[in-house]
């Protein structure tokens, strides 16, 4: 159902993990050549594992249970792929002045992710507080 917002979180999520990650590389090399997400393969799991949660999630509009807890999983994944970043950031080490990596923005994807993935579970949330309010008048 498009109409609610949570679908609408959902979709910049799948947005974000299903198609950015192919247009902005993750880093540059010390050859100063961009990495993109396939090169790495956890990280082409873990944004395969992200994007197919939301799609699910998108797709499972009728159970807004399932729908609350595959957004927890697919947050807990992109934490993962988001330690997986870190920790790559942080173990390269030997760099020389001439072949220092920089960080590319595709880094920060699943920050953003994480932002909308918690904005939709609120949303969830209130929906269900809200159906559960009018079951108790009837």
């Amino acid at each position: 159902m498009i109409q609610r917002i949570q679908t609408v979180y959902l979709i910049i999520v799948f947005i974000v993990m299903g198609v950015l990650p192919f247009i902005f590389p993750l880093w540059h090399n010390g050859l100063n050549e961009e990495v993109f997400f396939m090169m790495n393969p956890p990280a082409t799991i873990l944004f395969g594992l992200s994007t197919a949660l939301t799609v699910i999630t998108i797709l499972g509009y009728k159970n807004r249970q399932r729908q609350f807890v595959f957004n927890r999983v697919n947050i807990i994944s992109n934490f993962i792929l988001l330690g997986l970043f870190v920790y790559r950031t942080l173990a390269v080490s030997g760099e020389t002045a001439e072949a220092v990596s920089e960080k590319g923005i595709g880094m920060f994807l699943p920050i953003i992710s994480i932002l909308f993935l918690v904005l939709a579970n609120r949303a969830i949330k209130k929906d269900e507080d809200l159906v559960k309010s009018v079951d108790r008048l009837r």
